[in-house]
């Protein structure tokens, strides 16, 4: 009987604990927390969009690669992913899921124009005709020239199958306008990413699965050092809407990076 007994305040006393421990949890947070990062670098930018479940992330990275390239330099322009994927419909050879990448965006906008994110909010709001600017009119066309000329970005990419410094076309079903992207070792790409981002330029990246624009820089508790990425799956927790892409995972996933020329080539 004693035996049982003391089994038994064992197991009452092991409840408690049990319990005590989960309100503990539950109460200071111990389930996993959101990494901490320090921010280096912030550019300005856009409210952060949300791209539902169309597959067009393309869209709204270069985008808001452009957003942030005016911003910049002291213009502000938000502008409509929604005309550009109403656009798409009419495109003959655009895939059934509508994806694609940056340098297909600036394509999109020079053959049918783009216009404000509050003339065209969702790809349901009716089409508007002309876009206005500071009291200007403009047809769709000439918004989109004078947001954006049409070699004003070089598409970027990184790959020893390629000779590097030549004109290559990524043979990836996104590319399905056939672009030619300038092929450059890895480490080019990396350090003018990170000089452009630096100098405050908007920059597209795209990996095989998604594109984000890259909007700073920042570093962990270890030192290791990411890229900010606005991101275009709504303003949510843990960081409203922006993630954090290290730079060894830059270097083992990018697919494509499309930055302003002059930035690029810049000496």
């Amino acid at each position: 009987m004693r035996s049982g007994r003391r089994a038994e305040g064992a197991g009452w006393l092991g409840a408690i604990v049990f319990s005590s421990c989960l309100f503990l949890m539950l109460l200071t947070g111990c389930a996993q927390q959101p990494q901490r990062y320090v921010t280096d670098v912030l550019n300005a930018m856009t409210p952060v969009k949300d791209q539902g479940k169309a597959q067009t992330c393309w869209v709204y990275a270069m985008l808001a690669a452009i957003e942030t390239e005016h911003i910049m330099k002291g213009d502000s322009v938000n502008l409509s992913a929604a005309y550009v994927e109403k656009m798409l419909e009419q495109e003959p050879d655009v895939p059934k899921s509508h994806r694609g990448m940056g340098i297909t965006l600036i394509e999109m906008i020079h053959k049918y124009g783009v216009t404000q994110y509050d003339a065209m909010p969702t790809v349901d709001t009716p089409l508007p005709r002309f876009t206005f600017m500071y009291g200007m009119e403009y047809t769709m066309q000439e918004f989109a020239r004078s947001v954006c000329a049409p070699d004003e970005y070089v598409p970027l990419t990184s790959s020893a199958r390629y000779p590097y410094y030549q004109e290559v076309e990524l043979d990836v079903p996104d590319n399905w306008t056939h672009a030619r992207f300038l092929n450059v070792p890895m480490d080019t790409l990396l350090s003018r990413t990170e000089r452009a981002v630096r100098q405050g330029h908007g920059v597209c990246w795209e990996s095989k699965e998604h594109s984000m624009a890259v909007v700073g820089l920042a570093h962990d508790d270890e030192g290791q050092l990411y890229f900010i990425m606005k991101n275009s799956w709504g303003d949510h927790p843990p960081y409203g809407g922006l993630d954090y892409l290290s730079f060894n995972t830059f270097r083992s996933k990018t697919l494509a990076v499309c930055m302003p020329r002059e930035t690029f080539f810049e000496k």
